[in-house]
């Protein structure tokens, strides 16, 4: 019983996190139409940024929050203004514009990794938050964990409560479903586009400033990994689905927990396993359409 409640436990704490590294990644496809593998470098980027504020200014690791999220954001949305924008409107159709922006993205990945590691090196860096470093005595979960999950909660409620109530984020339902036909009614499709790119590098950033206050240990070399994490996610719960990706992401985590219990060194295996099988069985995923 008391594995079976680490498992649990531990397996949501994961999946929760994977989720949020995720969201940003199917929100930027499902709306954007861009399969961004710099995913994983912003990630990367919001975890730096966390430690160079904590270790630099002494900021509070959950207050560098309000820094990277939206800072990552300004940056997504100048990318997309420029970059994207340019390349979308000079495809002839989606599918040239999607091949075109999957090549800008591997472009986007090395010149991100590289000014990364022009910055902080390629050392390992990390820090240690003492009040976050203790465990709840009755089920044993660290603290850090724990506020990491409640965050991750957070995000997501109050993500989904924008897309759901507001009219921007009808705007980007409506953008998802039929671009031509939303932009006919008034909606400002390369705004929105922006905007979706936008959030998702925040989402990005966040996830790399909670992964720095769990892991306490980051390189510059992390985003490729989580790139990886977030593309079998975003493809296990669907393409372009946001629920699909929170789906997604706690299966995953689950099925890492549970591996990693009996066979650590299985774990990674154990990913691309269930990308093969769902790709073959199951190409739209969970919930996909």
């Amino acid at each position: 019983m008391v594995a079976l409640r680490d498992i649990v436990i531990t397996g949501l704490l994961l999946g929760g996190l994977y989720a949020l590294v995720s969201v940003g990644m199917a929100l930027q496809y499902g709306v954007a139409r861009v399969l961004n593998v710099a995913h994983g470098e912003f990630i990367m980027l919001g975890a730096f940024l966390t430690f160079s504020l904590h270790i630099g200014a002494g900021m509070h690791p959950l207050w560098t929050l309000v820094v990277t999220g939206p800072a990552m954001f300004i940056i997504g949305f100048l990318l997309h203004k420029t970059l994207y924008k340019s390349l979308m409107h000079s495809s002839p159709t989606l599918d040239i514009f999607e091949g075109k922006s999957l090549l800008a993205s591997f472009g986007l990945y090395y010149v991100v990794q590289n000014v990364g590691r022009m910055i902080w090196g390629a050392d390992i860096e990390g820090y240690t938050y003492q009040p976050l470093m203790g465990t709840v005595t009755a089920a044993r979960i660290p603290v850090n964990r724990l506020v990491a999950l409640a965050f991750v909660v957070g995000i997501s409620i109050l993500f989904y409560l924008f897309l759901r109530y507001t009219r921007m984020g009808k705007a980007i339902r409506a953008s998802a479903q039929d671009p031509t036909t939303a932009g006919l009614m008034g909606v400002n499709i390369d705004n929105v586009l922006a905007i979706c790119f936008g959030l998702g590098l925040a989402m990005a950033a966040w996830s790399g400033s909670l992964l720095s206050l769990i892991y306490q240990s980051i390189t510059t070399s992390i985003g490729l990994e989580y790139t990886v994490y977030a593309m079998i996610v975003v493809v296990l719960g669907g393409l372009g689905s946001i629920t699909g990706a929170l789906a997604g992401g706690l299966i995953l985590g689950f099925v890492a927990t549970v591996v990693q219990y009996f066979k650590p060194s299985l774990v990674t295996i154990a990913f691309y396993a269930i990308f093969v099988i769902l790709l073959i069985a199951r190409p739209k995923g969970l919930m996909g359409k």
